[in-house]
């Protein structure tokens, strides 16, 4: 039985549709990544699944259980830390850890040993006594994951988690999640970070409510139609907008110093790229065929739909 399973599930919001026919089924202890930019839907589909929200129409099932008509009971089975979770910086670390085990009425027998395995888990140890407020961002993060852990979750839904965090916090908080899948625990993550998507079983790049692909990142990336060319060059702004001018390409998009470019024939359009950069005065250091990430993939996918659409 499927972890999570949605079916048709639709919120709107006035004309506004937010979460438009969502069909999908994740795994009992598989990681399983939704990607989109802001407004793409991501947090509402979270709060649906979660049951703190109810759809305009649709179902969905999480740990076995009607998220509308058991909502309750898949409180139980659930943790959810939202993209501002409710952290009390007032409190130490061991006080709000307390604090959510007494919100999710667990009870005292065997409560301090979750909670300083749960603070080993985290790294956190050393920190117990210091108030949440004077925590760094990955830090509270941290504390944030093992309030949520602290009944045991089925299944852990985080909105987010990582957004504003440091690449080395990242890194360590998803170090944690992978330790959670050995205990079987189903995570659903949200992030607007698609280099943290890869690192999910599966994945659901979705844009203005609906989604458009969901597969392995292997998957989903061979979803892209032709091949990827990096370009550095001096003044990687006006480079991309020449090359956006001057080629015949799928998509033209600036990442950092480089330009990625989706094209049908790699051979030409390389030559073709130089030709216009070194026209224009613009030093070329190297023009190469690249593997693409989820990233361009995403921008590819985006590219396709009719402009109104993307407007």
């Amino acid at each position: 039985m499927p972890a999570i399973r949605a079916e048709g599930l639709c919120k709107s919001f006035g004309d506004l549709m937010a979460v438009d026919d969502l069909t999908l089924s994740i795994e009992e202890g598989e990681i399983f990544g939704l990607v989109g930019p802001d407004g793409a839907g991501k947090t509402t589909t979270m709060r649906l699944l979660t049951g703190i929200m109810d759809p305009t129409s649709g179902d969905a099932w999480v740990a076995g259980r009607h998220v509308v008509q058991e909502a309750e009971a898949v409180k139980d089975d659930i943790a959810y830390m939202s993209q501002r979770f409710g952290l009390y910086p007032d409190l130490t670390v061991m006080e709000n850890i307390d604090f959510y085990a007494d919100l999710y009425g667990m009870p005292r027998q065997g409560r301090a040993a979750r909670i300083e395995e749960l603070l080993a888990f985290s790294n956190l140890t050393p920190f117990k006594k210091r108030q949440a407020g004077k925590l760094s961002g990955g830090m509270k993060q941290k504390l944030g994951l093992a309030c949520a852990l602290i009944h045991t979750p089925k299944v852990l839904f985080l909105d987010e988690p990582t957004n504003g965090v440091d690449p080395v916090s990242r890194r360590d908080f998803w170090r944690i999640l992978y330790q959670l899948l050995r205990e079987k625990v189903t995570i659903f993550v949200s992030t607007a970070y698609l280099d943290e998507a890869e690192r999910c079983a599966r994945v659901a790049l979705m844009h203005k409510g609906r989604l458009i692909a969901v597969g392995t990142p292997e998957e989903v990336k061979r979803l892209m139609r032709g091949a990827l060319i990096e370009v550095r060059a001096a003044e990687p702004r006006r480079s991309a907008a020449l090359l956006r001018e001057e080629l015949e390409a799928e998509s033209v998009g600036l990442f950092g110093d480089r330009v990625h470019i989706v094209v049908q024939h790699p051979d030409a359009a390389k030559a073709k790229a130089e030709e216009v950069l070194r026209h224009a005065g613009l030093a070329v250091e190297s023009i190469r065929t690249i593997e693409p990430s989820l990233e361009d993939v995403f921008v590819s996918v985006l590219s396709r739909e009719p402009e109104h659409e993307r407007a």
